[in-house]
């Protein structure tokens, strides 16, 4: 027998490998499916690859690679027979459990006893040779067999401590110089020193310098000004600013080119006035800070706790596994799959996905979006219980996307950790992943996308520019001066502050009522617009910006800000409630483009300003400014410095203390705030023989070399980079979400129900217009994808947050099917007895039809 079996396995013998230090063993869960040894169909798992496959996909990977030897693993559970001794689960030693798996927590450990059962299977003629079998197979096929065996799952290699490669510990983190320069950093309005990035921060650990990052393909931007300060000064670490929570911070070493650990991160932030160790872990994977009483009524209220909600099962009734600090991505994922365009990409297009899977399925995204589309959907993972007395009690198993989970987030420092993180970023962050995936065909988050129509005006001139804009949520503003019950709040400070200082028991919370019209209003307002240069004037000035819809999206996301920094640094969440509608009617804030009445500035980009000590009399001399010297003593009475009071009054074009006191409160935190005023040198309109100033420069010129330079290094052809940031105002995000989302040839059949228009055109939709648009014949197609409609919606869905910071707490979702609103707790779902749509975080609504 035992040369028959050699012999049947000489020629797969090249096939079969020996697993390797890093080769994942994905023996807990199929790469298409659910599937795991304890389905009935057991898993597969190939002996080349080392990827798991449950019975109805294995076949597939078999035809697709031509791979014929698989482990067979299967895990029997079986409920222990009447009077048998409750106890330990049996384990390795009496040969029953041998798979290196976690016990399933559904199945009670003293009810029911564990059987594995291993075997190889050779394909196409599904020969099964059971295992252990030393004495007949050889040793090459035994040796694969029980490392393949005793290797530990693919996940559970990576548990607890992140989802990527182990992160080390800084050699500069014991011994890092810091500068005693007395640097201060602030909780908010952070900018680069070196331009005006605001985003992507970075602030070295030694000096205190806040610099831009790199530009990265998930969407983060900069101009590498934080590595060219390394390669400066050779200081090493640097902190990225948005990361910063009580549980640490992401820390990047430029010396050792990689993502390090900083065990002294705390002191080295309060170097800089940085406290962010306030708040505490619980045990149950939530966090929560350290005066979490006030919280404890949110927690109830969201969950629905102490109410007896029934429990539903079935095709779209499945609910996801907490993996972890992983609920943000439950939520965010129960409410895209409940969307038709999401169901019809992934779910409808299943097995022509599967068929195209590349040979390693389990890093496609496409693939593992399909997979958790149909777990979800089928049913086949929430089905009621067996038995009627056990319905009570029953909870249904849900879905596990640890494989989507490590796809998606690969490459993102937050995501890919297992800490808390913003639903409403990774929201975002998956629409732009799936744009990313969707180029060339069908997209499904196009339903969110919809076009802003940016207004500035210039208040000195009045002149005014148009913008458009793409865009896929909503932000609300939260004002606190409308809350009805302002009283009751200002009484509640009054006895909070009262309680502080004499040391007495703060008083019960009061949670501020917010009217859903006061943030409407408060969203339509105009914004005062930071560094704003009017090219009327060719100098700075004030500015304002107001937002329309130049379109309105089939599905509307609308997120409320609840979230803010004190000036201790500590994240806080405010405590409010908004009456949020379940219609809502927009119509009202369609934009209206150029109006007759107006006059637009020029379009011109601001001149190079020279620095002081390049200027000199051949110039000429500049007349002094005409500055309002009695607004400028006004503000200077209030504490503000003279020299950014004069440039205040003197940027505002002497429009009265109000507006230059509104320009000091949007600049005070940038580092030249209290320098004196220093004019550029402006060209005349003629000719210039001078070569040492430069005037302004149309915006019609091509964009920066270096801008262009990083797109094609990324593979994208030189015309179609160009093409991208002409249409995006050289902005490197949005090029490439432009170059994603419009291929260099675009079939004019995948447009025919959509708006398009170029981010600067003035083709706006009429504002009359209800149905959905179609291309016009002149209209210019190399824009951004819309599909435009009425302005009316109705809500169908909202995610809720409890804890007092994005990066703590945990995430509920409640969506509307079927006419009824379902709550999904992370893998319980049930009918909710009382939605509690004024908490929620994070809107959905879907557009009502015309008729």
């Amino acid at each position: 027998m035992a040369a028959d079996l050699g012999e049947l396995l000489v020629p797969y013998m090249p096939t079969v490998r020996v697993p390797r230090t890093g080769d994942r063993v994905f023996k807990s869960e199929c790469a298409f499916s659910f599937d795991s040894p304890e389905s009935e169909g057991g898993l597969y798992v190939c002996m080349n690859t080392f990827l798991g496959f449950g019975r109805e996909h294995v076949e597939r990977h078999y035809r697709k690679t031509g791979q014929s030897v698989y482990m067979h693993l299967k895990r029997h559970v079986k409920e222990k027979a009447t009077g048998a001794a409750a106890g330990a689960i049996p384990r390795r030693r009496n040969g029953k459990v041998f798979l290196d798996l976690e016990l399933n927590r559904d199945f009670n450990g003293e009810d029911y006893e564990y059987e594995d059962e291993a075997k190889l299977v050779i394909f196409p003629d599904h020969f099964e040779i059971p295992l252990p079998n030393i004495e007949e197979l050889p040793a090459l096929v035994t040796i694969a067999c029980d490392a393949v065996l005793n290797s530990p799952s693919a996940y559970k290699k990576q548990e607890p401590d992140s989802w990527e490669e182990e992160i080390q510990v800084s050699k500069h983190a014991r011994s890092l110089r810091q500068l005693d320069n007395e640097v201060r950093i602030p909780p908010r309005g952070w900018k680069c020193q070196k331009c005006e990035m605001r985003e992507n921060l970075w602030l070295n650990l030694t000096d205190g310098a806040v610099l831009c990052g790199k530009w990265f393909f998930d969407g983060s931007g900069g101009n590498g000004h934080a590595l060219d300060h390394f390669k400066e000064t050779k200081y090493p670490l640097a902190v990225k600013m948005d990361t910063i929570t009580p549980d640490g911070a992401d820390v990047y070493s430029f010396e050792e080119e990689e993502a390090v650990l900083d065990p002294h991160i705390s002191e080295h932030l309060s170097h800089f006035g940085i406290d962010m160790l306030t708040q505490t872990k619980t045990e149950n994977g939530h966090h929560t800070d350290n005066n979490s009483r006030p919280r404890v009524s949110e927690w109830e209220v969201i969950q629905e706790s102490g109410m007896k909600l029934k429990a539903v099962f079935g095709s779209g009734y499945t609910g996801i596994k907490n993996l972890g600090n992983s609920c943000y991505l439950g939520t965010v994922m129960q409410v895209l799959f409940s969307i038709p365009d999401f169901q019809r990409m992934y779910v409808g297009n299943l097995q022509k996905i599967y068929d195209y899977s590349p040979l390693d399925p389990s890093q496609d995204f496409a693939t593992q979006m399909a997979k958790l589309g149909h777990g979800l959907l089928s049913g086949q993972f929430s089905k009621p219980p067996m038995k009627s007395e056990l319905i009570e009690q029953h909870q249904q198993k849900g879905v596990s996307p640890r494989m989507l989970k490590a796809m998606v987030s690969r490459g993102h420092p937050e995501f890919s950790s297992i800490r808390q993180q913003d639903a409403h970023e990774f929201l975002l962050h998956v629409i732009n992943v799936v744009e990313r995936n969707s180029a060339g065909s069908e997209n499904p988050s196009d339903v969110f996308r919809f076009l802003v129509e940016e207004r500035v005006q210039c208040c000195q001139t009045r002149q005014v520019r148009y913008n458009q804009r793409v865009d896929y949520c909503i932000q609300l503003p939260a004002p606190f001066e409308a809350a009805t019950n302002r009283e009751e709040l200002l009484a509640y400070e009054a006895k909070r502050k009262d309680a502080e200082e004499n040391m007495r028991a703060p008083p019960e919370p009061v949670r501020a009522r917010i009217p859903f019209t006061a943030c409407l209003q408060a969203f339509t307002e105009p914004d005062n617009v930071p560094d704003f240069w009017s090219s009327a004037l060719q100098a700075k000035s004030a500015g304002v910006k107001t937002s329309r819809f130049a379109s309105f999206p089939e599905y509307l996301i609308l997120q409320i800000k609840k979230f803010t920094f004190g000036d201790d640094w500590v994240p806080k969440k405010l405590d409010l409630a908004i009456d949020v509608p379940d219609f809502l009617d927009l119509s009202r804030l369609r934009a209206t483009g150029l109006q007759a009445s107006e006059e637009e500035l020029p379009d011109l980009l601001p001149p190079i300003v020279l620095a002081e000590d390049t200027r000199d009399n051949s110039m000429g001399s500049i007349d002094s400014p005409e500055i309002d010297e009695a607004a400028v003593m006004q503000l200077a009475e209030m504490g503000f410095p003279l020299e950014a009071c004069r440039k205040a009054v003197y940027y505002t074009g002497n429009m009265g203390p109000e507006m230059a006191f509104n320009w000091i409160i949007a600049h005070m935190e940038e580092p030249d705030f209290a320098e004196p005023l220093t004019l550029p040198s402006i060209m005349d309109p003629g000719p210039s023989t001078s070569d040492s100033t430069v005037g302004a420069t149309p915006l019609g010129n091509s964009p920066p070399e270096e801008s262009i330079a990083i797109l094609t290094s990324m593979g994208f052809p030189r015309a179609h980079s160009i093409q991208a940031l002409k249409a995006t105002n050289n902005n490197l995000e949005r090029a490439l979400d432009w170059i994603f989302t419009h291929p260099e040839e675009e079939e004019s059949d995948a447009l025919s129900d959509m708006a398009d228009t170029e981010p600067n055109d003035n083709a706006f939709s009429n504002a009359n217009s209800h149905s959905n648009s179609t291309l016009s014949p002149d209209r210019d197609v190399s824009g951004p994808r819309v599909k435009d409609g009425p302005g009316r919606y109705e809500l169908f869905a909202f995610i809720s947050h409890m804890g007092a910071s994005t990066m703590s707490g945990h995430y509920v979702c409640h969506i509307k099917k079927e006419g009824r609103w379902v709550i999904y707790n992370d893998h319980k779902v049930c009918l909710s007895e009382r939605p509690p749509k004024d908490l929620g975080y994070i809107y959905f609504y879907h557009r009502l039809s015309s008729s």
